[in-house]
């Protein structure tokens, strides 16, 4: 992929998460973390709703399928591996049940809300 061509997916992939993060808010989230990174890996949204915190990652695709099929094992893991992090370092979020989530976001629809669409295997969130 060229630079531009990255700098473009780039680009379509933040406004994905934009409407990702209006369209949550609009459901009754409230957004706690945006592109959080940390050396183990990277959530695009975290939010929270009554007593459940949810990791979400969005996935900006020309069709809905297309868009969960994007999300793998190994990125799963990292997803899983940040989020331990991040509840870490937030006690107020313990009691909490933790939920992982995907937005799906495609042209032309709203975005697609899956919710629980994995289970951490290494121990984040439960």
């Amino acid at each position: 992929m060229t630079r531009d061509g990255r700098r473009r997916a780039q680009r379509r992939g933040l406004r994905g998460e934009t409407l990702a993060v209006w369209y949550l808010r609009l459901k009754g989230y409230r957004i706690l973390a945006r592109r959080l990174r940390s050396a183990v890996g990277e959530i695009d949204v975290v939010a929270a709703r009554g007593g459940t915190v949810a990791v979400i990652e969005v996935k900006t695709r020309p069709d809905a399928a297309a868009a969960a099929e994007a999300v793998g094992p190994r990125q799963r893991a990292r997803i899983a591996r940040a989020a331990r992090l991040f509840l870490a370092a937030r006690p107020e979020f313990a009691g909490h049940a933790v939920r992982f989530d995907l937005v799906l976001v495609s042209p032309g629809r709203w975005p697609r809300h899956v919710r629980d669409a994995w289970r951490a295997r290494d121990g984040a969130g439960e």
